[in-house]
């Protein structure tokens, strides 16, 4: 199934917190939107090469919009900051999905933590959450009050959610919220590369669920070498050498494939693997979904053997 695609309509643009622009979307002609489960995001075509990924944090029960936010990177690649520049209210803008690969799993209660911008993906799981009847708390963190976003929102929800600013309280007290965890607990956390290293090693195995904005960085299981890929809907074969990824040697055949990050972090490349066992180096994929082996995220994961068969 294609995914939708359209020109929306920047409806409302404002700022969330210092240095964050919330965008709220919808389609021009006033159709409804998608539906989307907590924990998507968007693909959203800035330009020609430029295109970025934003979770959407406003409420899933709403199809008449969809609400991005988005933190100004100094040194970024210019994603956000075209958005922070260019967008504005009654601006048109290209958006494609959603797709999810960060969903909330059922559970009695949850352990959510987020630090900076990785508080979007986490604001509509804990309307979920709530709805749910689940038991919840959220310890969020960012470098000041001020550039934390959304801190109004979580007002309503009362002591269940934690504001610690590591200006005033230094860096997040995850053993008050990681150690020991009550049976049938997940663990939800978003945010900065150190933040996550974290809560990885204090987490016990199992209930972490984590979405990444920057890839992770991963051993190398050895070198690099040439493998064959065949390519099952378009009849060719190819072979990829070792200083060249999947996904460029699929588009130097000619062959068409949605991609968006190059880095493995955002799930567009995800191709079904028919054959052949894939060497994961995504950080998207969980450790079950990579030990099946079904699909793979063809931008920078490769072969263990000498071929693959994907579903192009």
């Amino acid at each position: 199934m294609s995914l939708y695609e359209a020109e929306l309509v920047v409806d409302r643009a404002q700022s969330a917190a210092d240095g964050v622009r919330a965008l709220t979307l919808r389609h021009p002609l006033g159709e409804e939107l998608p539906a989307w489960e907590p924990g998507a995001h968007i693909d959203v075509v800035l330009g020609p090469d430029l295109e970025r990924q934003y979770s959407l944090c406003g409420d899933p029960a709403d199809r008449s919009a969809w609400r991005i936010a988005v933190l100004r990177e100094p040194d970024g690649r210019g994603g956000s900051a075209h958005v922070h520049d260019h967008l504005g209210e009654g601006d048109k803008v290209r958006v494609r999905g959603p797709r999810n690969h960060f969903r909330l799993e059922p559970a009695p209660r949850y352990r959510f933590v987020a630090g900076g911008i990785g508080i979007t993906p986490v604001l509509p799981m804990l309307a979920a959450a709530e709805a749910a009847g689940a038991e919840w708390t959220l310890l969020y963190g960012g470098r000041t009050r001020t550039s934390m976003a959304f801190t109004e929102e979580l007002g309503r929800y009362g002591d269940r959610v934690t504001i610690a600013p590591q200006d005033e309280r230094g860096l997040l007290d995850l053993a008050s919220v990681l150690d020991r965890p009550p049976d049938g607990t997940l663990v939800y956390c978003c945010g900065p590369g150190p933040l996550l290293d974290a809560v990885e090693e204090r987490c016990p195995a199992g209930i972490l669920h984590v979405e990444r904005f920057q890839p992770k960085e991963r051993q190398q299981t050895g070198d690099d070498t040439e493998f064959e890929v065949e390519l099952a809907q378009s009849g060719k074969t190819l072979t990829v050498p070792a200083d060249v990824s999947v996904l460029d040697a699929v588009r130097g055949a000619g062959v068409e494939v949605l991609y968006s990050c190059t880095e493995g972090t955002c799930g567009t490349c995800e191709t079904d693997v028919l054959e052949g066992e894939p060497d994961h180096r995504d950080s998207v994929l969980t450790d079950e979904e990579r030990a099946a082996g079904e699909t793979m995220l063809i931008c920078v994961s490769r072969c263990r053997g000498k071929r693959l068969v994907l579903d192009l």
